[in-house]
């Protein structure tokens, strides 16, 4: 496999916000390691062409470097870091979003046989070797930011490649499930979006589960598989991140954030926070202020 292409690609087009002139297309570039950070992951593909990166998500470590892709297809609670950068060799990266209604239109086009079953429920997260096909799909997506003429006709075309690249691919199953609308990852990522709207409310597991359709016992263990969490582990990974971005912009009003984000007791608050993000709030908060909170997918 040939990354420099796709490495001289990535290093022209890399902007800090790592957005690009292509709708759902990102590039990133790090020149040197970052300590590991928390964030949502997004619902994404990212492949490396240089460098390595490591994300946790719950018990699980997953780590991906050149060559290799990443893909999310719930957005969850992670903490990573890049673990192989310098302004010599920067960590490059590029990310596309990904779309239940895109991976359900291309599941309805595939002819019968195209696609292998999917059995039970694939984890959220999963990591491969890039195959050459996919590579030179990527490459050919980024050349068309060097080509605005050709731009608006062909990236539909070559974003849908890729997605059906990764479709048929080794960890096909993790994107097939998030365009099925009866799947057990539908179901899970459903709930998923009910705790993030209403991280600050205690709740019972059982009535979740009746919202995602699924019994309790099945939620619960379709839940973990997904995420490498439990619900309640996965409010409490929400409740701290959400009140990380508050800190940033009320630092001196942290028994508020506590309160805010659903915390009775505020020497808890600051215990599991501290556990999180390794200070106490009112000295991250310090850290945290001025800078601007990360709304692109973590995992590029």
């Amino acid at each position: 496999m040939d990354l420099d292409e796709l490495r001289t690609l990535l290093a022209r087009h890399a902007r800090p916000d790592m957005t690009t002139a292509i709708d759902g297309v990102l590039v990133s570039k790090v020149e040197q390691p970052t300590p590991p950070s928390s964030s949502m992951s997004g619902t994404v593909l990212a492949l490396i062409a240089q460098g390595a990166k490591r994300i946790a998500l719950g018990d699980r470590v997953y780590e991906y470097r050149a060559g290799q892709y990443l893909l999310a297809s719930v957005d969850m609670p992670i903490t990573g870091h890049f673990t192989e950068a310098s302004p010599e060799r920067p960590a490059m990266g590029f990310g596309l979003v990904l779309h239940p209604a895109t991976v359900a239109e291309l599941l309805l086009q595939a002819a019968p046989g195209d696609l292998p079953p999917t059995g039970g429920t694939p984890s959220g997260m999963a990591v491969s070797d890039a195959p050459d096909a996919l590579v030179d799909a990527v490459i050919r997506l980024l050349r068309l930011l060097d080509q605005p003429r050709d731009m608006a006709v062909l990236a539909p075309l070559i974003k849908r490649e890729i997605l059906w690249r990764v479709i048929t691919g080794e960890q096909g199953a993790v994107v097939r499930q998030l365009g099925l609308a009866d799947s057990g990852l539908t179901h899970i990522a459903r709930a998923v979006r009910w705790i993030r709207d209403h991280y600050a409310q205690s709740f019972r597991v059982e009535d979740v589960a009746q919202l995602s359709g699924m019994s309790a016992s099945a939620f619960y263990r379709n839940f973990q598989a997904v995420t490498a969490m439990s619900p309640i582990q996965f409010q409490k990974q929400i409740r701290l991140q959400e009140a990380r971005l508050l800190l940033a912009t009320h630092p001196n009003d942290v028994t508020g954030v506590g309160y805010s984000v659903g915390y009775d007791s505020p020497s808890q608050f600051s215990r599991e926070y501290r556990r999180q993000f390794g200070a106490p709030p009112s000295e991250d908060a310090a850290r945290l202020r001025g800078s601007t909170p990360r709304t692109a997918p973590a995992l590029v």
